[in-house]
């Protein structure tokens, strides 16, 4: 990769997150982790409080890129036909045609996406995972850049159901926004009377310009020595007897995706021990599993992921 072409990912990366710091107010980390999710071809579990701007993030990256978009309000019974589509039969050619469903599209909103049952939960982990859809025997592919930001509130326990681990593996990134600062706070208020700031956003990137960014991200070189350093990270989670379950290697494929979109929209044509410590977190948190025994501590599986950062020791050098 030469350094216009990396000049040019993180002019059209910064772009980005600017607009979409017009609509959400104060949080460009949250946003960054957001847009990394997309060039690293991913996915995003946004998992906050009520009327935190979960739906208005989401809203605002599908507005910025010139391709389809759709919104699934996520409910008890919600079937998976309802998701992928459904063969009905037309009487008047004799045949069966297939109704595509609203996950064929460029960025699907699944919102409060734990209100569904596991069973039609499950009906995107084939889509999410390979970017296809199986329906009566027949394989159809979605249309790539393929993203899914989907949302749920952890605080509810009536009317919910806990993600499998299977279906929270999907995700690249999980993440919260949080309560904004005092002034953005303020700013927010000043603007109540727009009740859809992603409405303002008019697409700034095709599909086609997405999908070519996504790929000179996955050029980024990373030294041996760092993934030497991901994979021990990994390895310790494994053998940690706080955890359960720890990262496997699908977790850690996904960490090394993730760190060379998050160095590249730094200007850095390779990654750093330092990108992999910032992406533990959002990366692996979900990932891991709490023993029995921790479960009913007063600790938390990222205070563990810590820990674990704490104990290993990082290359010194990039040998590059």
């Amino acid at each position: 990769m030469n350094p216009t072409q990396a000049s040019a990912f993180t002019t059209a990366f910064r772009t980005m997150m600017e607009a979409i710091g017009t609509v959400l107010l104060g949080r460009p980390e949250v946003i960054r982790l957001v847009l990394t999710a997309l060039f690293a071809r991913g996915h995003v579990l946004l998992d906050d409080a009520p009327g935190t701007g979960k739906t208005q993030l989401a809203k605002a990256v599908a507005a910025l890129i010139a391709g389809d978009h759709n919104r699934i309000q996520f409910t008890p019974d919600l079937l998976p036909s309802d998701l992928l589509g459904v063969n009905t039969y037309d009487q008047r050619t004799g045949r069966f045609e297939f109704h595509h469903g609203p996950v064929f599209c460029n960025v699907l909103l699944a919102d409060e996406i734990n209100r569904a049952s596991p069973k039609t939960q499950s009906a995107l982990l084939q889509v999410m995972e390979e970017g296809l859809v199986t329906v009566d025997g027949k394989t159809r592919p979605v249309p790539p850049p393929y993203l899914v930001v989907a949302t749920q509130n952890h605080f509810e326990q009536i009317g919910v159901y806990h993600l499998p681990e299977a279906q929270l593996d999907r995700f690249l990134i999980k993440t919260s926004i949080g309560y904004p600062g005092h002034e953005a706070g303020l700013e927010i208020l000043e603007q109540s009377a727009d009740m859809d700031r992603s409405s303002r956003l008019s697409a700034m990137v095709s599909t086609t310009q997405i999908e070519q960014m996504a790929d000179m991200a996955a050029d980024v070189a990373v030294d041996r020595s760092v993934l030497d350093y991901v994979l021990r990270l990994c390895e310790t989670t494994r053998q940690d007897r706080r955890l359960a379950v720890g990262v496997s290697v699908r977790g850690a494929i996904a960490l090394v995706r993730a760190a060379k979109v998050w160095a590249l929209s730094a200007g850095r044509p390779y990654v750093t021990p330092d990108d992999v410590k910032v992406l533990v977190g959002p990366v692996l948190g979900h990932r891991v599993i709490l023993s029995q025994e921790e479960s009913f501590a007063d600790i938390s599986s990222e205070q563990v992921l810590e820990d674990i950062l704490g104990r290993t020791a990082p290359p010194s050098d990039r040998g590059m």
